[in-house]
């Protein structure tokens, strides 16, 4: 390689990391405005997040600060998680946006579908949680609580608000990760990655990991394991006939060109 080669693949390595730079930048400054706007509206954010539990203790429960500052840290870690949240479209475009000159047309609307679900799957694993599994689970944990007064001493559960805001975002994410389950394994059967056959028959490895997950991710109940064991394996059964969906259009769409082909080679042949 010449000098003059060389001088020549630092420009476009240099407009790389300024286009780098610039996206990076943006996403810094969508991520700032929405943690500001999620700490601003801090307190409302957390009345509907305390809202399961009353939903699951049936009545008007108060949650204590064991620490001086531990208001404070409650409303920074909802303005963090409100700016990740609020911001992933932004986070997300400006990935795409980076990602898509080096792609193909037909790349780009093969990605671009799946860009468009995962906010969509991760929504759908919150609501699992903030409508089901958290008001399930506490309902199990405070019944539990109150039954050690039968003949024992009585334990008034009063939850620390940081110790439960930890619990339902720790559990908010984790369900919101596994439920990118199907985009992950439809993206990677789209790209010729894993095949349907390989999905099937790992299904029995598939049903002992996804309990293994949801024992690591879940309190120590049998009802938040099945809670999330359960949607996992459906979201595995779905992205099984997702792929094979892909690979029978993948196949009609080859036979057709090869039909298509065959008739220019026979047009081809007759004409000469």
């Amino acid at each position: 390689m010449t000098q003059q080669d060389i001088d020549a693949s630092e420009a476009p390595l240099i407009e790389h990391l300024i286009e780098l730079r610039t996206r990076l930048i943006y996403c810094v400054i969508g991520f700032a405005v929405a943690f500001i706007g999620s700490f601003f509206f801090s307190s409302d954010i957390l009345h509907y997040l305390i809202l399961p539990f009353r939903w699951g203790t049936g009545q008007d429960v108060s949650l204590i600060s064991i620490k001086l500052l531990g208001v404070f840290l409650v409303k920074l870690k909802i303005a963090f998680f409100g700016g990740l949240f609020i911001g992933f479209p932004l986070i997300a475009t400006q990935i795409y946006r980076f990602v898509a000159p080096g792609l193909y047309s037909h790349e780009k609307q093969a990605f671009l579908p799946y860009l468009l679900a995962t906010p969509v799957f991760f929504l759908l694993g919150a609501a699992l949680v903030y409508f089901f599994l958290l008001p399930v689970a506490i309902h199990f944990f405070y019944a539990l609580a109150a039954g050690t007064g039968v003949d024992g001493p009585g334990i008034q559960l009063m939850p620390d608000i940081e110790a439960y805001l930890d619990f339902v975002m720790m559990l908010i994410l984790a369900f919101g990760l596994c439920f990118q389950l199907p985009v992950i394994l439809t993206l990677l059967g789209q790209v010729g990655i894993l095949g349907y056959q390989q999905l099937k028959s790992g299904r029995k490895f598939a049903i002992v990991g996804v309990f293994v997950v949801a024992a690591i991710l879940t309190p120590p109940d049998p009802i938040s394991q099945i809670a999330m064991a359960v949607p996992l394996l459906g979201l595995y059964e779905l992205s099984v006939q997702a792929v094979r969906f892909l690979e029978y259009r993948r196949k009609k769409r080859q036979a057709a060109e090869e039909a298509q082909e065959n008739t220019a080679n026979d047009l081809t042949k007759d004409s000469t």
